[in-house]
């Protein structure tokens, strides 16, 4: 099926886009990737009057890390295949393995962060790492610049926080502690070019070596409408020495803190029995990272 006819624009920095995004609000539609937009176009789901393409614009595409601040700095256009390969990325293993578990090598190759999180999948890769990771937003528009969590960026099921004349423009997260390790572990049918039927990414850190936990997060993808925090399995490990009896136990607590449907990739029943070993799993995962 051919592509229905709009108007083209291709600004060359991120303030042009904003003034045009500022200008065409809904009337348009922005592209990085395009590996979900122009499927859908072409299957004619969506018919936007204007798309903004971002692929100009290199300021979307920097990275950094800033030691003073102790954050790192991720443009929202840098495509998945380049970030798996960046050294910097190394102390965020769960992100990269989630990055990694995205589509194949050529949706890889043209797919940004940016765009899998703005397209809020309940059961996309690379969100719950990015909210394991204590990550923020930055949203731009032509009046304005906003840090939003990670945490609340996610509204529901294609829906974010994002307002009609904003662009993400980055992705900031907190450098991990000295003593802490991450882990994503995805579950489904087939190995490559699958939906998850249940995600996990988990992050947790260490008083000391051997020591007890001090900071935990857990995160679970398509288990509800938007990534899921396990808050109770989280306060569960706070203050206690890592064993594998507690991590079984956080995995049932995890499981009770989900909220998943039965749809034709598996049933509500199954998906808890899965988090509960997936986040079992993950944990010892993250500390074997510790260690």
């Amino acid at each position: 099926m051919l592509i229905p006819r709009f108007n083209y624009h291709k600004p060359s920095t991120l303030k042009e886009a904003c003034e045009i995004k500022g200008e065409l609000k809904d009337k348009s539609m922005l592209l990085s990737g395009g590996t979900d937009l122009i499927v859908n176009m072409k299957g004619g789901v969506i018919s936007p009057e204007n798309i903004i393409s971002l692929n100009g614009i290199e300021e979307l595409k920097l990275h950094s890390v800033d030691g003073r601040n102790g954050q790192t700095h991720i443009g929202a256009c840098g495509t998945v295949s380049s970030l798996i390969k960046e050294k910097f990325l190394l102390p965020y293993s769960a992100l990269v393995t989630g990055m990694d578990s995205l589509g194949s090598p050529i949706i890889r190759n043209l797919a940004t962060i940016g765009g899998n999180i703005v397209n809020a999948r309940p059961a996309a890769d690379i969100p719950p790492s990015l909210i394991a990771f204590n990550g923020k937003a930055t949203l731009c528009s032509r009046s304005d610049k906003r840090v939003v969590s990670m945490d609340e960026f996610f509204l529901s099921p294609g829906k974010t926080i994002l307002n009609n004349d904003e662009i993400l423009s980055e992705i900031i997260l907190d450098n991990p502690s000295t003593y802490s390790g991450s882990a994503y572990i995805k579950l489904g049918t087939r190995k490559a070019l699958e939906i998850s039927i249940v995600n996990v990414a988990v992050f947790i850190s260490l008083e000391k070596p051997n020591g007890p936990i001090t900071g935990a997060r857990i995160v679970m993808g398509a288990v509800g409408p938007v990534p899921m925090r396990a808050s109770t399995a989280e306060d569960m490990l706070i203050g206690e020495r890592p064993s594998e009896a507690l991590f079984a136990e956080a995995g049932k607590a995890a499981s009770g803190d989900a909220g998943p449907i039965d749809d034709f990739r598996g049933s509500a029943e199954y998906r808890r029995d899965m988090i509960t070993v997936l986040t079992e799993r993950a944990l010892k995962k993250a500390l074997d990272e510790i260690k």
